[in-house]
Formats: structure tokens, C-alpha cells, sequence
């Protein structure tokens, strides 16, 4: 196998004749260039903060391509206070930490994560564990990726912070397309293959992508298939009608911890999801009432051990073998929200989420059809009506003064009801916000707390009741940031915010109690500090700080210092992306849902870099492009989990084209 050394000359080497015979090109033939696209800003496109003062980071399609990002862990990881944790180089093994994602140390207690996952406001997550499955949420086909940071009741609730896909919709009349076919290092290939089409009234968009690699390690390997549709009529000129479907199906291995637990294991996602929305504008008033469903499985293969027999002293010291734990969930709903302005400078917002979740677990000797346990679930039912109301008071002509105030209430079939009031605050001029916002985030016990109590009771030794997990109250956290937004510059944008999260009755299990319990409290106080600084002859630059203090020594996933930074550019003739990423020593692992569980394990302090370089080729259309990529480009030793070594120098190249 070729030493790292050899790859780095040889990615040179490539990247030196690129540039050369790119240059030749550029001087013979110079217009074919017009007409293709400008060079987007490197790491994401912005942080928005709305009109309720709430804050979000933003990712394009844009960044998603100059990223290379094939998946949306690696979409993700250079986001501003966003952690994540992963085996292999495609492919999220969704059974541990091989496809872990956490906002601001919010999301590492699992089963039962603080975040949620949606496409397009429709939730999207593995109901059963209660967690989201990162391979379920593919990135070809999305105009944006938004983080929500934070619990914002007027976007959604039961949740600590979130993540939005946002499907692309077809905006210019007849068909356009584009295509990306690239493969590379471990057996890597990726294609990808979009389609948009407007008629009139009635416009469509379909995305297909696949993505597989072998990985660096063995049983490291990834695969992902799914297909996105849309389509979309419009009645008349305030009401239209969607459709949206989705269907994904993947596998990632688990290369085991090098040296202590063999390669072995696969965890297997399939999921659909289909929604029909009615939506309508007449003037400031708008509205959207969506139906939704969707289902999948989780599929957990040869993992952990169980111990033969189950029963009595000899439970300790029995036979022990692997098992596969096949995971069904099932959910459906509606969302209806309308927003208009009662009175001039005043944005109403108001809606109602219903939800039911159901799941199913089933655990089998692997080879055999000989069952361990199997556990229904009890349906859940979630409903939360909200309302939101904000008002822009014009101080004078060069300032605004933004008050917002809103409250989510929430009524679930098995769980005390709950109300999670916000309120904000925003001083407004041309180049500069100032910003603060309170909220109460509430979190649910989802059915992953039944299925754990189903699981656990069929184990004699434990004693765990199927009724543990009855008697629980909901998670909640206090959340507070106050910061800035200000443009000194046309060509500069600096953004800054201090927060505090003080999260409350966290759910765990005591195998002692043979219960689920509400045990204990901590905080979470950081900083983020961003800047995005346009240059000379249409280079960008991002740069992103995020500082972590927890009160809990051993909180994974909470780097006390995280950085990203990256820059974009031409060259001549090509398209230049750089971006880099460090974070600090940092416990890892999740935060185990067991009282009894200790955290011991850290990973070290690393940097990595990547760069992208693209040539534009506009004989195959505005997105057409040959280009190379480079992870690791320094080839840093890293991991997310210890044990879990990710690659050294890779690559890849390609090929895209549009019309």
C-alpha cells in the first residue's frame, strides 16, 4: 500500500499538472468560462438571527459542494458549534458513535438525544431510540442545511437544538439537471443526479445519489442509496399544493476499536417518508397545513454480546454471543402554522404540532430465527400549539427595536403537560444587530424509554420493571445568549454570541431500581465569534471560534476550544476551496442513559485540512466542473472515538455537469 509520503507527492503532482494544463486552456480558449458559477463563501453561507432574536448557522448547496461533503456528518462537521463522531469515511454507523452529532454538547445523551432532525419542518429521526440516524438525512438534493441553536418553541419543539433540510424547489421555467460522478482512495464513488422542472403552474425535482466506500480499516465500509421527490401545482395565485417523498437505504460497518474489540458488526437504515402540504399567501398572511408519514427500520447487526440462559447466579458467567436488535418506528402527523400582521411593524405567528410515535425491537441470534426478547412500544401522542408575536418599534431613521415574546404548550398522551415560554430582543440598524433571547426548551422521554424497560425486563438479573418508564417527567433546559451582529465594512461580517443552557431532570435508568429516573442537572456556558471577510479579486474568508465550558467535567463531545476556518478563491482559471478544522482534547463516547456509567475515555487535541480544486468547463453547463479533493490534507493522525483511527491523506476526483 503506498505510504502516506507517496500520496502526498503523488496528490501534488496531480494538482501541479492540473494547474498547468488548466492554465493552457484558460489562455487559448478564455470565453468558455463565462457564464458558469461564482465562487460561494467558504464554510457556510451565514448566521441569521430572526426576528425573534433566535440565532441559526446556514449551509448551502454551495458549501455542501466546495466541502465535498457526500453525507451529512461531513456536511455538518466544520459548522460553528457543531460536533460530530463517525467510524468510517462514508456512512454513519447509527448503532454507537459511529454517527453521533451533537449543538453545543446538546445530543450526546443516547438513546433519547436532546436534538431532532427534520426535512423541510417535517421531523425525521429513528422514533424508537429516540435519535437521530444521520444516514436517513442524505444532503444531495437540499438547498440548505440549517442549525437551530438552541431551543427555539417558535420553530419547533420537544427539543434542545434541531437540524432543517431543506428540499430544493424547481424556481425557473422548463428542465435543468445536474450530475456528479467522482470516486477515489478505500474504493470511493459517489454520483449524485438532480432534475428541476417547471411547466406553468405545476414544477417537479427528483435527486438520486449513491455513495460507497471500503474505508480505511477493515469493516470500515459505508453505503448510501436514496432518492428525494417533489412536486409541486399552483391553483391560483395564493394557493399551492406539494408532494414530497423520500426513501433511503444504507449499511456501515464498524471497524471495532483497534487492538481491543474485533472489526466486526454492520447497522442497516431504511426508512420512506411522504408529505402533503396546502399552503397559501395573500399578501403578509401565509400559512401551511402539512400531513406526514414516515417509517423505517434500524437494524443493528452482530452487536454487543447477551449472555445464554438469563437466569438466576449462573447469568454472570454464561456463554456469551453476538445478536442482531432489529428496531421498527413508525411516525405520523400534521403541522399547521400561519403568520400574518395584525397591525403595521407586528409578525404573528401561530400553529399547532401533532405527532404519534410507535416502535417496535426485536432481538434474534444471528443465523437463526431463535428470538431473545421482542418489545411493541406504546403509541405516543405529542400536541403542541404555539404562539409567537414580535413588533418592530422604529426608534428613528437608522434604528429598530425589535421585542418578541411567544409560548409553546405541550400535551402528551402519557406525560404531564408542559408550556415553553421565549422572548427576545433586537436593536437593529443598517451595520449592526444586537441581539438577546430567553427560552425554556422542553424534551420528552420518547419511546425509546418503553423499549428500554421492555428490553431490560427480559433480562431476570436486573429486575427492571416493563413499567419503568412511567413515572418520568420531561427533560427541560433555561437557555439564554445575548450577542451581535456588525458589518464596520460593506466587504465584513462579524458575528458574536455568549450563551448559557441550564438543562434540568435529565433521564436516566437505574438497573438498581429496576426505573427510568429524572436524575440531576448541569450547565452549559460558551461563546461563538465568526468572521467572514470578502478579499481581493473574489476571495472569501470564514473563521470561527467556539468556546465550551460545562459544569460536568466529562460532557462529550465539548471541546473547551473548537475552530474552523476556510477560504475561497480563484486561481486563474480554477476554483480554490481551503478549509480547516481543530478542536481541543475532549471526552468521548455518549452520555450513557445509565446512572451507573462513567465516562473515562478522551481523544486528543487535532487539525485537520482539506482543499478542493475545481475547473470550470462550460461546455458542460453552468455547474459543469473537473475538480479535485483532498482530505486530510496533511495527513494528521485523528480520531472522533478512541481506537477508531479516521484516514490519513485521501482523495478524490471528479467529474460534474449541468443543463
Amino acid at each position: 500500500m503506498p505510504t502516506p509520503a507517496i500520496l502526498r507527492k503523488t496528490l501534488f503532482l496531480a494538482l501541479s499538472q492540473s494547474l498547468i494544463s488548466t492554465a493552457t486552456i484558460a489562455d487559448q480558449k478564455p470565453e468558455e468560462l463565462t457564464g458558469t458559477e461564482v465562487i460561494a463563501d467558504p464554510i457556510i453561507e451565514e448566521n441569521h438571527v430572526d426576528e425573534f432574536s433566535n440565532v441559526s448557522a446556514v449551509t448551502t448547496e454551495d458549501q455542501i459542494r466546495d466541502q465535498n461533503a457526500v453525507d451529512l456528518a461531513s456536511a455538518l462537521k466544520r459548522t460553528p458549534g457543531v460536533q460530530i463522531s463517525r467510524y468510517n469515511p462514508v456512512g454513519a454507523f447509527g448503532g454507537d458513535q459511529g454517527g453521533a452529532v451533537a449543538i453545543r454538547g446538546q445530543g450526546a445523551g443516547r438513546p433519547g438525544s436532546e436534538i431532532k432532525t427534520y426535512i423541510d419542518d417535517i421531523p425525521m429521526y429513528m422514533a424508537t431510540w429516540n435519535h437521530p440516524l444521520l444516514d436517513l438525512l442524505p444532503v444531495n438534493g437540499m438547498h440548505s442545511i440549517t442549525v437551530y441553536k438552541g431551543p427555539q418553541p417558535h420553530i419547533n419543539g420537544n427539543n434542545f437544538g434541531s437540524i432543517n433540510l431543506r428540499t430544493k424547489t424547481a424556481v425557473e421555467d422548463g428542465l435543468h439537471g445536474s450530475g456528479r460522478l467522482s470516486g477515489g482512495f478505500f474504493g470511493t464513488i459517489i454520483e449524485q443526479a438532480d432534475v428541476q422542472g417547471k411547466y406553468g403552474d405545476f414544477d417537479f425535482s427528483v435527486a438520486q445519489g449513491y455513495a460507497k466506500s471500503d474505508g480505511n480499516r477493515q469493516n470500515g465500509y459505508g453505503e448510501l442509496r436514496n432518492v428525494l421527490g417533489k412536486a409541486g401545482y399552483q391553483f391560483n395565485a395564493n394557493w399551492r399544493s406539494d408532494v414530497t417523498f423520500l426513501y433511503a437505504d444504507n449499511r456501515a460497518g464498524d471497524p471495532g476499536q483497534y487492538g481491543v474489540t474485533a472489526p466486526i458488526g454492520e447497522y442497516d437504515t431504511v426508512a420512506g417518508m411522504v408529505a402533503a402540504s396546502l399552503s397559501h399567501q395573500h399578501g403578509s398572511w401565509q400559512g401551511k397545513f402539512t400531513l406526514y408519514h414516515n417509517g423505517g427500520d434500524g437494524n443493528w447487526l452482530n452487536q454487543g454480546v447477551y449472555w445464554s440462559g438469563w437466569t438466576g447466579a449462573a447469568f454472570a458467567s454464561a456463554p456469551r454471543a453476538r445478536s442482531n436488535l432489529l428496531s421498527q418506528y413508525s411516525m405520523d402527523g400534521f403541522r399547521w402554522k400561519e403568520q400574518f400582521s395584525p397591525w403595521q411593524g407586528a409578525t404573528l405567528l401561530a400553529g399547532i404540532d401533532n405527532e404519534w410515535l410507535n416502535g417496535k425491537i426485536n432481538n434474534l441470534i444471528p443465523g437463526s430465527d431463535e428470538q431473545i426478547y421482542q418489545f411493541t412500544t406504546p403509541t405516543f401522542r405529542l400536541t403542541t400549539p404555539y404562539v409567537a408575536l414580535s413588533h418592530d418599534l422604529v426608534l428613528n431613521k437608522d434604528w429598530t427595536l425589535v421585542p418578541s415574546i411567544g409560548v409553546r404548550f405541550y400535551d402528551h398522551s402519557h406525560y404531564a403537560s408542559k408550556v415553553s415560554p421565549h422572548a427576545g430582543l433586537s436593536l437593529v440598524s443598517e451595520n449592526l444587530t444586537l441581539f438577546g433571547n430567553v427560552s425554556n426548551g422542553v424534551n420528552y422521554p420518547g419511546i425509546d424509554a418503553a423499549a428500554n424497560s421492555g428490553a431490560l425486563a427480559n433480562v431476570p438479573f436486573f429486575s427492571f420493571s416493563p413499567q419503568g418508564w412511567q413515572g418520568l417527567a420531561p427533560e427541560s433546559v433555561d437557555h439564554a445568549e445575548v450577542g451581535l451582529k456588525a458589518s464596520p465594512f460593506k466587504s465584513t461580517q462579524i458575528d458574536l454570541s455568549f450563551f448559557i443552557d441550564n438543562v434540568k431532570n435529565r433521564y436516566v435508568f437505574d438497573v438498581s431500581q429496576g426505573a427510568y429516573l429524572n436524575y440531576g442537572a448541569y450547565w452549559m456556558r460558551g461563546l461563538e465569534a465568526s468572521i467572514k471577510q470578502e478579499l481581493v479579486a473574489d476571495w472569501s474568508l470564514f473563521a470561527g471560534l467556539t468556546l465550551l465550558n460545562p459544569s460536568i467535567e466529562n460532557l462529550p463531545y465539548t471541546p473547551e476550544q473548537a475552530v474552523t476556518a476556510g477560504i475561497n478563491g480563484p486561481i486563474g482559471p480554477l476554483r480554490f476551496s481551503f478549509d480547516l478544522q481543530y478542536q481541543s482534547r475532549t471526552w468521548a463516547l455518549n452520555r450513557s442513559r445509565n446512572i451507573s456509567d462513567v465516562n473515562t475515555q478522551r481523544v486528543e487535541a487535532f487539525t485537520v485540512a482539506n482543499t478542493r480544486l475545481a475547473l470550470p468547463i462550460s461546455e458542460l453547463g453552468k455547474k459543469g466542473e473537473v475538480f479535485v479533493s483532498v482530505e486530510n490534507l496533511f495527513d494528521k493522525r485523528y480520531v472522533y472515538r478512541p481506537g477508531y483511527e479516521m484516514p490519513g491523506i485521501w482523495g478524490q476526483v471528479g467529474v460534474a455537469a449541468s443543463f
